[in-house]
């Protein structure tokens, strides 16, 4: 049985600035989108959350392509996370939680799970 999710708007096509990262809140907790325009695909969406501080911070990383992959260096400590796998470049154990992201109309859209109301009211 495949996990329920549902794609939440984000923000919209306005807001996001070319080769740079947005912070967004979902129901899944804080989420940074990047617009990287000359790729396909040109959005990414990762966790906010830096794993090695805990401080949410990654929207505001550098972006860049290191072997033709695109990574976000945390503006912290400058570790490099691949923006498609989540995979930290210096610590192979180390990954930020990815998420489906998609352009629907104006609207930007992350694929998150969806929350079951019972199980958090419990």
């Amino acid at each position: 049985m495949r996990a329920r999710t549902s794609w939440e708007v984000v923000c919209t096509v306005e807001d996001l600035v070319p080769e740079s990262g947005v912070a967004v809140w979902t129901e899944d907790g804080p989420v940074a989108v990047f617009y990287l325009p000359h790729r396909l695909p040109a959005l990414f969406a990762i966790s906010h959350t830096d794993p090695f501080t805990g401080k949410n911070v990654l929207a505001r990383g550098i972006t860049g392509d290191l072997k033709g992959q695109p990574i976000v260096a945390s503006p912290l400590y400058k570790q490099h996370f691949n923006l498609q796998t989540g995979q930290c470049l210096e610590d192979e154990e180390v990954t930020v939680k990815t998420y489906p992201v998609l352009l629907d109309g104006n609207n930007v859209r992350v694929e998150i799970p969806a929350v079951n109301k019972e199980s958090a009211a419990a």
